[in-house]
């Protein structure tokens, strides 16, 4: 009976199926298949279509334009590195003039201390009294006051050469603290402009060459008609504007560098400042200072060789000529060249000389 139970309770077992059942399963097994990979499917993301050139080409604009406000703040602080080296070298010229100037005291100190050490003194009332020649015994005494006023006058200035010193060293190190920060920041400036510019030519890279080329053009060096259009600006010859004027053509078709101030290459800052400076005018380094180096005056009385100057930032500056037209370094890829001051979103001038 118990045998019986048993066999009741086994679980039938399965003969594998064959023709036409098992053609069956295999269609029904498929098509399951088939519909959870259309579910699965279903809730994917489509891919994003790529940028056209024109998204390209304004994302590489960006980058540029975020790689040149980089590069006026190197400027800046590669001139202020400049300024906090100078001031950390004088000071510590004038530390080791203090403290050659302390130890000539110290040995003229030292000197007299031992020559009185040698001599012996003995308290004046006695030396008078066992003085034969009370006569001679007054004009030691009085040698020996005025040697005590020479030993307390080395003195004072021995303390005052180390109080002085110790200033002069707490400048330096002040200074050397700006020194550092400075240095800080050029790395900093010069990380963000190299990984802006890498960043654009990846961009540029994903065009084709005749994209590339248009883009290069756009921008790109002067034609031939813009050299001889410029070549006569209307400024009185010999001027210090017509001087810079020169110079900034002779510098027409230079390759735009970061932080180059010439002679074979320019960022915007750098062209202007050497043309003024073949003028005989010193400019300060960068686009913000710049604007600042002169009179400002308004874009309706704008004369050949003023400074033009662009975007909200203040971060571009162009030298210009006359004719609604100016000479500047654009950017990476575009050479310095003639360009309409419209080409860019105008912020100020000023008048230099």
């Amino acid at each position: 009976m118990a045998a019986h139970r048993r066999s009741a309770h086994r679980k039938p077992k399965q003969r594998p199926l064959t023709g036409s059942a098992a053609r069956t399963a295999a269609t029904l097994a498929l098509a399951g298949a088939a519909t959870a990979g259309s579910v699965t499917g279903a809730g994917a993301a489509p891919a994003e279509p790529a940028p056209t050139a024109t998204q390209v080409r304004a994302k590489v604009d960006r980058l540029y334009h975020d790689a040149e406000v980089a590069t006026e703040k190197y400027n800046g602080a590669k001139e202020a590195a400049a300024t906090a080296t100078r001031a950390v070298d004088a000071l510590a010229d004038e530390a080791a003039r203090r403290t050659a100037r302390l130890n000539t005291a110290r040995h003229a100190l030292g000197s007299l201390a031992t020559a009185q050490y040698r001599s012996g003194t003995l308290d004046p009332a006695v030396q008078l009294a066992l003085s034969s020649d009370p006569d001679a015994y007054l004009q030691r005494a009085s040698y020996l006051d005025r040697a005590g006023d020479r030993q307390n006058g080395l003195l004072r200035g021995i303390r005052r050469q180390v109080s002085q010193i110790t200033r002069v060293k707490a400048r330096a190190d002040q200074e050397t603290e700006r020194l550092a920060a400075r240095r800080a920041e050029l790395r900093d400036h010069r990380t963000a402009i190299r990984t802006k510019l890498a960043d654009a030519r990846k961009l540029l890279d994903t065009l084709t060459a005749d994209e590339r080329a248009a883009y290069a053009r756009h921008g790109g060096g002067p034609s031939h008609a813009d050299r001889s259009a410029g070549r006569a600006p209307a400024v009185a010859p010999g001027s210090r504007a017509a001087q810079a004027i020169a110079f900034a053509h002779g510098a027409i078709g230079k390759p735009y560098v970061w932080g180059a101030t010439g002679p074979d290459a320019f960022d915007c800052s750098g062209l202007t400042q050497a043309a003024w400076k073949a003028a005989g005018v010193s400019l300060p380094r960068t686009t913000y200072t710049q604007i600042n180096a002169g009179t400002r005056i308004p874009r309706s009385r704008l004369a050949p060789g003023d400074l033009v100057f662009f975007y909200s930032g203040i971060s571009h500056v162009g030298l210009y000529i006359g004719g609604g037209r100016m000479i500047h370094a654009p950017r990476p890829g575009a050479p310095v060249r003639i360009a309409p001051v419209d080409e860019m979103p105008f912020a100020g001038a000023t008048r230099v000389a």
